[in-house]
């Protein structure tokens, strides 16, 4: 195992990055490496054409490999139920989208974040989850975005707290963070 990658019995691995770092590709390689039923849990809507076309291209990537679940509200239903099936490796991308939708939707955001770092620090299964990080830009000039920025913030710390391994990823390269 080379010194980039999370030991083989670490139970959650979080993976942050900016856009296109690669975060999202080394987390389904680091997944897929894992023995078990493969799920991936997808917290996009399609909101547009575009997104659309671009969740529809993702999902055909995938193939037949991934059990895709989408889950724009309620990840922690969703990841509680892959907890009755036999050996799930769980894949979750991304957590910003998924923020993104409570934090449109008007929805507790601090609570729904507690709820789900608590799944995390006593999940028993192999999950990889990828999230954004969005802080090291420029101060936003809109409440909205300031807010989204904020709030992604407070839930990757949260997020990173309770995993067991988490990494850093810059132009493909993965950075480990802690485990």
């Amino acid at each position: 195992m080379a010194a980039s990658e999370p030991a083989a019995e670490a139970r959650t691995v979080f993976i942050l990055g900016g856009a296109r770092s690669g975060k999202s590709r080394l987390a389904e390689s680091w997944a897929s490496a894992r023995a078990g039923q493969h799920h991936y849990i997808a917290t996009a809507e399609a909101g547009d054409a575009e997104m659309a076309a671009r969740i529809a291209r993702h999902r055909s990537m995938r193939g037949s490999f991934w059990q895709t679940h989408e889950a724009p509200f309620a990840l922690v239903d969703v990841l509680a139920d892959l907890s009755q099936g036999e050996a799930p490796v769980v894949l979750v991308d991304c957590l910003t989208l998924w923020l993104s939708n409570l934090l449109l939707a008007d929805r507790d955001i601090a609570a729904e974040g507690r709820r789900l770092a608590a799944f995390v620090e006593t999940c028993t299964y192999p999950l990889f989850i990828v999230s954004n990080e969005v802080g090291q830009g420029i101060v936003p000039d809109n409440a909205l975005a300031r807010r989204f920025r904020d709030e992604a913030g407070f839930l990757n710390q949260a997020i990173a707290a309770v995993s067991g391994s988490v990494f850093f990823v810059a132009a493909g390269l993965p950075l480990k963070l802690k485990g």
